[in-house]
């Protein structure tokens, strides 16, 4: 139970830290740079802070206050007027500090307003070491000067301090130093880390688009020494997948004409077959008949074979009209004999793609409902970032736990089929970067939903 409590935390805080990073490779390789950056100039910060300015404000405290000391010193001894003007007129030509000598007057607040930094604590600090008498610190009045009121039984000494004898600088000084920094350094680190993730983008593309079968040629190296790499081992295998889908295509096309050839001339012999002067020639006409089918199924048959081997690879993409594709495609099945009782589209759909491949896959798709007698709705519309083509019917449809076996080929060869519709379907969509799902249509029958990127 301790280790399962341990893994659940885990993957909470797993799932924590990645929803408040980046998605983003530029974005996680700047926050790399800038969380240490941040780190460095925080423990200097620190150690400025933290070691010099503390020792120099003491020190600098130190020195007013022993000033001050040895003032009142010289006042509790000589305690006639003439004394302590002179007195005060010595201090402040000597020291810097200002002495001013209230008689009978009394302090009606204590201690010190406080400011930014360590040295007000300090300088109060060192007060009650070296002062015994009450006091009160005013940093508030002047921006330029420092007003110290000490208690004497017979009345109040008012110092004023310059403030620069206690202020080691501004603080935000350096903090704006740091940070402006930190802000340069951080720019060009950016301007960096966008050229190494450029390539990286640039690269992801064109393996992007390649995998959708559009040609975008060799792409140019650049970025780092291993980004580099990467493109020079894309564009082989590019060319090397281009030059193979070639070569496998015009061999299939030898193979389909080798294959057609005697084909032709058995469907000739059959047609010159003589069929008069035979005691059973009708008979013989009812053989040549089936056998002349024979070799048509078999004519069509090595087209689906060799239309499902070739894949439409060869065929190069186009920016094609989906409402127009659709009524080309309706148009084809009702002069073969279907029945399509609607088309629609949203306005202004255009898709890139290869133009025979998507015919024949609505041509797939519609030929199954016109074997089965069906009626067929095609419909199109803009979804997101897609396009999304569905094919309705209203005939028996097919069960959910058949719905991913009917996509392997050669398993739902019925009714005349071939057994490689769907499997050809799903080819040409995944090969234009889409998916199929089949589901139960609102007619009745089978729906068929294909999503494609635009």
């Amino acid at each position: 139970m301790r280790g399962w409590r341990t893994f659940w935390g885990e993957g909470r805080l797993d799932r924590s830290v990645r929803r408040v990073l980046p998605n983003s490779f530029l974005g996680r390789s700047l926050l790399i740079v800038l969380i240490p950056l941040l780190v460095t100039q925080g423990i200097a910060l620190e150690l400025f802070y933290g070691n010099y300015l503390h020792v120099m404000s003491r020190r600098m405290s130190e020195s007013v206050v022993s000033e001050i000391s040895l003032s009142l010193d010289f006042l509790e001894r000589y305690q006639t007027r003439a004394d302590r003007a002179w007195l005060t007129k010595q201090v402040r030509s000597r020291t810097q500090l200002a002495v001013e000598w209230h008689q009978n007057a009394k302090l009606t607040k204590l201690g010190s307003t406080h400011v930014v930094g360590p040295m007000d604590e300090d300088l109060v600090r060192t007060l009650q070491a070296f002062i015994s008498y009450p006091f009160f610190v005013d940093w508030l009045t002047d921006e330029h000067h420092v007003f110290i009121m000490i208690q004497l039984p017979d009345g109040v000494l008012k110092v004023d301090a310059p403030r620069k004898r206690l202020d080691v600088g501004q603080i935000w000084l350096f903090v704006l130093w740091a940070l402006g920094s930190s802000l340069l350094l951080f720019s060009v680190a950016a301007l960096f880390m966008q050229n190494q993730v450029r390539a990286v983008r640039r690269l992801a593309k064109a393996a992007e688009q390649f995998g959708l079968g559009r040609d975008v040629g060799p792409i140019r190296p650049e970025g780092a020494r291993e980004v580099r790499k990467a493109a020079v081992a894309f564009n082989r295998m590019q060319e090397r997948i281009s030059r193979f889908v070639i070569q496998r295509t015009a061999v299939l096309a030898g193979v389909s004409h080798d294959l057609r050839t005697p084909l032709t001339r058995l469907r000739l012999s059959f047609a010159m077959f003589p069929q008069s002067g035979m005691v059973d020639a009708a008979l013989l006409r009812d053989d040549v008949h089936d056998m002349i089918g024979d070799v048509a199924e078999m004519e069509r048959l090595i087209e689906s074979y060799l239309s499902f081997a070739r894949g439409e690879g060869a065929e190069a993409p186009e920016n094609l009209d989906v409402a127009m594709l659709l009524e080309d495609v309706a148009a084809a099945i009702v002069r073969a004999g279907g029945r399509v009782m609607g088309v629609a589209c949203e306005p202004g759909l255009v898709i890139e793609a290869r133009p025979d491949a998507m015919r024949r896959m609505l041509g797939n798709l519609l030929e199954n409902g016109r074997r089965l007698n069906a009626a067929l709705w095609l419909s199109a519309r803009h979804e997101g970032h897609s396009i999304m083509i569905e094919v309705d019917d209203d005939g028996p449809g097919i069960p959910p736990e058949r719905r991913e076996e009917v996509f392997r080929a050669f398993s739902s060869s019925k009714k005349g089929g071939t057994g490689l519709g769907l499997t050809i379907v799903r080819d040409i969509v995944h090969a234009h970067g889409g998916e199929i799902r089949l589901g139960q249509s609102a007619r009745g029958g089978l729906n068929v939903c294909i999503t494609l990127p635009r």
